[in-house]
């Protein structure tokens, strides 16, 4: 009698859960959610940890329970692990935290949390703090298993490929890893992406004007019809007319296979640092505008001249197309709230993903606490 009442309550609750998977919750940036419980969240995955392709991760267990805003809906991300690319991602979001890395050896790249919807629940009104954890814990072990699917150790042991086990041979399963597998294609001129864009607060109507605009200069100049130098030097003047941001994709000098100055400052977490002007930085690229390997991207030049925080020195993430942890051979800096936001990127214009930018010390210069600025 009892097994019956058991089997009808599990019953009952992976239909409940397969419910609540079909139905798509619209969160729009600055809502609140609540994560929801770790026995609902599981009930939710496949055996390998997954939902549509997505895994949930060992790290996001600590956050059952919890309320935490929404920062942006995940509709659509950058894809790093093929040549970077556009994607449309279902029933989506990034909340306000990233991951730690401490399940994937270490990894320093503190990437946005992907989170399902079916994972989430609607806060009612606006909340201004953060819900007890409850029963969620982080330490690894077996818990409860709705039917359908999975357990906490199924979670811990979908980080790792199949295959080798020693430290050579390791290779990491994270969100980034499979991102291609989670999503679908999304063309640059797919007009609906935009329209979630405003409708979803993801991006503001002015900053969603600019890019176009600028998309327009970029597309033209780049045309072979000899006009090139005539626009950038026109943007240019326009930017200025307004404290706007120069033509974002110019060239270092320095000739390919040529050494690239290096600049150590030993910078540490907590240091106010300022970016150098553009200028100066494209002077230490070469002309693929690279520095000792490390690349500087348009989406970095709105940060230059501006007064920063070091959030942390990184000397070792995932990376994406292969699961290894790679080690730096010079360690980059990673900035307090200095991030992709996806201005100038071609075919991924206006992703939410907010990937840390990487900073070389040479590009960087010690301040004063007292100049603290944007």
């Amino acid at each position: 009698m009892l097994a019956g009442c058991r089997s009808c309550q599990v019953s009952v609750l992976s239909e409940t859960i397969s419910k609540r998977m079909k139905r798509t919750l619209k969160f729009r940036a600055g809502e609140w959610a609540e994560v929801r419980s770790e026995e609902e969240i599981l009930s939710t995955l496949d055996q390998g940890a997954r939902l549509d392709g997505l895994p949930f991760m060992p790290q996001m267990l600590q956050y059952c329970g919890k309320r935490l805003q929404v920062l942006k809906r995940a509709h659509k991300t950058c894809d790093t692990v093929f040549p970077v690319r556009g994607r449309r991602m279902s029933n989506a979001v990034h909340l306000d935290v990233r991951c730690d890395g401490e399940a994937y050896g270490g990894c320093q790249a503190g990437c946005l949390i992907f989170w399902k919807t079916a994972w989430l629940k609607r806060v009612d009104g606006e909340c201004g703090g953060r819900k007890a954890p409850g029963s969620a814990g982080t330490a690894q072990g077996v818990r409860s298993k709705a039917s359908g699917g999975c357990t906490e150790q199924d979670v811990w042991a979908g980080i790792h490929r199949s295959g080798g086990v020693n430290e050579e041979q390791l290779a990491f399963i994270c969100q980034a890893t499979q991102i291609p597998y989670a999503t679908t294609d999304l063309n640059w001129w797919d007009v609906r992406q935009y329209i979630e864009d405003y409708t979803s607060e993801n991006a503001s109507l002015a900053r969603m004007v600019r890019g176009f605009l600028y998309m327009g200069c970029h597309k033209l100049a780049n045309a072979g019809i000899g006009v090139g130098a005539i626009l950038r030097w026109l943007y240019d003047r326009g930017q200025r007319l307004w404290g706007g941001i120069p033509y974002p994709r110019r060239y270092g000098s320095i000739p390919l296979g040529a050494k690239t100055p290096g600049g150590e400052l030993g910078l540490q977490p907590g240091e106010l640092v300022r970016v150098k002007s553009y200028d100066a930085i494209l002077a230490t690229l070469d002309q693929c505008n690279k520095n000792r390997g490390l690349y500087f991207d348009a989406e970095m030049v709105p940060f230059c001249g501006r007064t920063y925080r070091v959030l942390q020195r990184v000397t070792r993430i995932v990376d994406e197309k292969t699961g290894k942890l790679l080690e730096f051979k010079n360690p980059c800096i990673i900035l307090e709230g200095v991030a992709c936001e996806s201005r100038y990127s071609e075919c991924r214009l206006f992703c939410p993903r907010s990937i840390y930018s990487y900073w070389r010390e040479i590009w960087l210069e010690r301040v004063g606490e007292k100049r603290v600025e944007g």
